[in-house]
This record gives C-alpha cells, sequence and structure tokens, in this order.
C-alpha cells in the first residue's frame, strides 16, 4: 500500500514575509488600543504596552523557533501534537481557529467604521462585509498573491502612519501626557492589558505560513528581526506623540 504526501509550495521570500508580519498587526496601529487609556490613562497605558511587548519579543522568538525546527502549516497545532500528543495538541489548534475566526471581523468592522465616515449614506455593515469578501478571496485565490497585495496595502498605511506622525509632531503637549496618568491607579494597567495587545495581536501569524516560505529556517528569523527592529522605534515614535496630541488637544 503507497502512501503520498502532500505540501504547500514555498513561494515567500522575506519581503513579502515581511509585508505579511507588518500587515497582520498594522490595523492594531490605528484602532483598538485607544480603548485602554479609558482605563489605564496615558502612562497606565504605555506601562502595558512595554510589558505586552516584553511578552510578544520572547513569544515570538520562541515561536519562531519553533516554526523553523517544524516548518508545517498548522502552527501550534503541530507543535503541541508533536510535545504533548494529538489531545492537546487539539486544543492548541482550536485557541489559534479561534483567534484567527475572530480577529478578521473585528478588523473588517474597524475598516466599514473608517468608510462610514467618508460615505455615511453606507451603513458600516456593507463596507464590514465587503472587506472581508475581498480579503478572504485574495486568500483562496494563494498565499503569494495575498502576501503581494498585502505588502502594497502595508506600505501605503505605514506612509500614512508617518504623514499623521509628521503633521501632529508640532501638536505635542507634554505637560498634558502626564496629566491624569493613571485615571483608576494600579488596576488600571490590568486593565489596559487587553487593548495594549491590540498593537501586536497577530504577528503570530508569520510562523503559519512557514511551510509556504522559501528557506523558512533562515527567512523567517531575517522577516522578525526587521518587523522588531521597525516595531521598536515605531511605537515609540508613534504611540508617546499621538497619545501627547490628543490628551493635549482634549
Amino acid at each position: 500500500m503507497s502512501t503520498t504526501t502532500s505540501q504547500l509550495n514555498r513561494t515567500l521570500g522575506p519581503v513579502m514575509l515581511w509585508g505579511l508580519g507588518v500587515g497582520y498587526v498594522i490595523s492594531g496601529m490605528y484602532f483598538g488600543w485607544n480603548l485602554g487609556l479609558k482605563e489605564g490613562g496615558t502612562l497606565g497605558l504605555g506601562i502595558a504596552v512595554f510589558f505586552v511587548m516584553i511578552m510578544y519579543i520572547t513569544f515570538s522568538l520562541s515561536y519562531t523557533e519553533l516554526a523553523c525546527a517544524i516548518p508545517k502549516a498548522g502552527g501550534a497545532f503541530d507543535y503541541a501534537m508533536r510535545a504533548l500528543g494529538p489531545q492537546w495538541g487539539f486544543v492548541a489548534g482550536l485557541a489559534q481557529i479561534i483567534e484567527f475566526v475572530f480577529a478578521p471581523p473585528a478588523i473588517a468592522l474597524g475598516i466599514g467604521a473608517y468608510f462610514n465616515l467618508l460615505f455615511p449614506q453606507v451603513d458600516v455593515l456593507v463596507f464590514a462585509i465587503s472587506a472581508y469578501v475581498i480579503f478572504t478571496s485574495l486568500n483562496i485565490l494563494g498565499v503569494k498573491a495575498s502576501a503581494t497585495f498585502e505588502l502594497f496595502i502595508t506600505i501605503v498605511a505605514v506612509v500614512e502612519l508617518l504623514i499623521f506622525c509628521g503633521f501632529t509632531l508640532p501638536h505635542f503637549n507634554a505637560e498634558r501626557f502626564v496629566e491624569n496618568p493613571f485615571p483608576n491607579g494600579i488596576p488600571g494597567i490590568f486593565a489596559a492589558i487587553p487593548f495594549a495587545i491590540w498593537f501586536f495581536l497577530g504577528l503570530e501569524g508569520i510562523a503559519n505560513v512557514a511551510e509556504e516560505t522559501i528557506n523558512p529556517q533562515k527567512t523567517l528569523q531575517r522577516a522578525l528581526h526587521r518587523l522588531w527592529q521597525l516595531w521598536r522605534y515605531w511605537h515609540r515614535w508613534y504611540l508617546f506623540r499621538l497619545l501627547g496630541l490628543m490628551v493635549g488637544n482634549r
């Protein structure tokens, strides 16, 4: 009796993989995190972001090592099954599915809300469903088509944020930034953690395309290194200037 094995086509290089990684998390720079200001205040949210960043750095480095050792599209499912058996593999795979099933609709609703500001006569759900269908169709076409489109959108999104930072920098108000920085005290920092995660949510998705990556042992590490170089400077520039602008003009 003969057995056949199938494997996904390896089409992703470092640039496309970097674009996917930034694309996974760039939406969190636009919305989601701002809800943490109500809970933690400016400095409270900043502290929450700091500890979440440490968590994601250690997590993503460990996750990338696993992706290089086991370059399979199953991600956490494959890793847990290898180490702990099929039962725990099922639990890990289910948790991963829940994340990636519920995150896209939330992002689609955010996109719908933005377009609704430009076209208030069109309902938010119309834009949200349209965005969901478009991006799902791109994924169905193949990972290379999806990665190429996401790389383009990612570059546009990063440029837009840079332009925004450039225009708002002269209006940064350091005094207002530290005014009432902890409205809910220490508990507010913990309450702000779920919103701070929006800055990094989805980053682990890079490991899930290891089976479609050219030379994943080297490419994944290079892409993640470049991604963290961008994010390390970006958060210091974007978060503090935007918070100073928002608080300074409330």
